[in-house]
């Protein structure tokens, strides 16, 4: 595969998910325990329901999100508070692009996550 075309791509999917970053990450002020039901911009088919209060309902929730999302969406649907605790784990689910670019975003999440990016 040639690479110039790889990067660009790699550059448009960053700033894709650049543009939908909040300016900070506490106006994530979405809900932290119930069920949340996902529109269908984000979530087309299958499941569209998910429950914060199980860990892995709440990470799908968040994965599906955080690379579906759109600004509004990230901010109405995503608690900053959840979203740091579970960066360690949940960093390791994402796509890449959008892992740079919220860690080059906030640092602050990079506190939460393994040294060690090797594995991810």
């Amino acid at each position: 595969m040639d690479t110039t075309i790889t990067a660009a791509r790699a550059e448009v999917l960053r700033d894709r998910y650049r543009r939908r970053l909040p300016e900070r990450l506490q106006e994530l002020a979405g809900p932290v325990e119930g069920n949340v039901d996902l529109p269908l911009h984000i979530v087309w088919s299958g499941r569209t329901s998910y429950s914060l209060d199980r860990p892995k309902s709440r990470m799908t929730l968040y994965r599906t999100v955080l690379a579906e999302g759109l600004r509004e969406d990230l901010v109405a649907l995503l608690h900053h508070r959840l979203l740091t605790e579970q960066w360690t784990v949940l960093r390791r689910l994402i796509s890449p692009y959008i892992r740079e670019v919220w860690e080059d975003a906030f640092p602050e999440l990079l506190r939460t996550a393994p040294t060690d990016t090797t594995a991810a």
